[in-house]
Formats: C-alpha cells, structure tokens, sequence
C-alpha cells in the first residue's frame, strides 16, 4: 500500500470516528427538540377518518402517554412550572433546559427580574449580591457602582458577551457579573 493510500485511509479512518462520535450527539439533539413519541402518537389519532377507530385510537394513545407519564418516561410541565424552572437555571449553563424556553419571548428568556436578598463586597471589594430566590451573582468587572446595592432593590440581569451577564439595579448603575450559584 503506498503512501497516498495509506493517507487517504486514514482520513476516511479519522471521518469515520468523528462521524460516530458526533452522531449520537446530534440524535440526542433532534429527539429533544421534537414531540415525545407517546404525544405525537396521541395527536395522530386527529387524522384518523373513521368514527370508532379514532375513538380507539385516542383510548389507546391516552393510556399510553397516562403510562409514560405516571413512569417518568415523560414529564408535562405548564407555562407557570417551565417558567419556574428558567428563573431557577437562569445565568447558569444548562443547555439542556433550553426546552423550557419554547413559547417564550426571546426577551423573557434573556433577561430576569429580580429582588436583592444581600449585597456584600468579597476581599477584592467586587460586590456578591444573593437574590432572593437563592442565586448568588458575582461581580467581575472593576466598576464602582456608586451606591451600595441594597436588600429589597430590583434588578434586572441580562446576558452579556463572552457567557457573562449584565446586573443592573434600579439605581441605574449596572456591573458585568457572572452567577456562583
């Protein structure tokens, strides 16, 4: 075998490894982004014409997805829980909650309101501000904020470059930050 071969082998070698590394990768992608299968098993039963099959349909369709949700294997959440649960994640880097966000404006999806709990300065005098829902944000950048945040205030937090965010009290004055917790 010579060397062009050889080469070539290898490339098609190193393709095929990514390829399968990748491809579960983005099955896992296109599956969340999708209807579970016990759902969309229960909206077909929609197309069905004939009066007393669809009826079954919709009984089969339904104790399945009854099932599938009793066992975990599917978890319905309303807009008031989904919502709950993007407060809750905001500012950290669960990629994988991103099915929360769907029906929502991108504006409420980027940006979070919110009242302070605590403000301190950590030894290097940048401000740690603990909101009232327990998530705790640091500052990051050098910025003097003027007036010391203050429990009680509101703020809103908005996502900045580079996977920081923006914290601005109702003061107007805003520091770059990123969340601890």
């Amino acid at each position: 075998m010579g060397p062009s071969l050889s080469k070539f082998l290898a490339s098609v070698a190193g393709a095929a490894l990514w390829v399968s590394l990748c491809a579960p990768v983005q099955a896992a992608t296109v599956r969340a982004q999708g209807r579970a299968a016990d759902l969309k098993a229960l909206v077909d039963c929609r197309s069905v014409t004939d009066p007393g099959r669809r009826l079954s349909c919709y009984d089969k369709a339904v104790a399945d997805l009854d099932r599938a949700e009793a066992g975990g294997d599917i978890v319905v959440v309303d807009r008031q829980q989904a919502q709950a649960v993007r407060r809750q994640a905001f500012g950290l880097n669960f990629s994988a909650l991103s099915i929360f966000d769907r029906g929502v404006a991108r504006e409420e999806a980027e940006t979070l309101t919110a009242k302070v709990k605590t403000a301190r300065q950590n030894p290097d005098g940048r401000w740690v501000i603990e909101l009232e829902d327990g998530a705790v944000w640091r500052q990051i950048d050098g910025d003097d904020l003027g007036a010391a945040p203050r429990a009680g205030a509101t703020v809103v937090i908005s996502h900045g470059s580079v996977g920081s965010f923006f914290v601005r009290f109702d003061h107007g004055v805003s520091m770059r930050a990123h969340r601890d917790r």
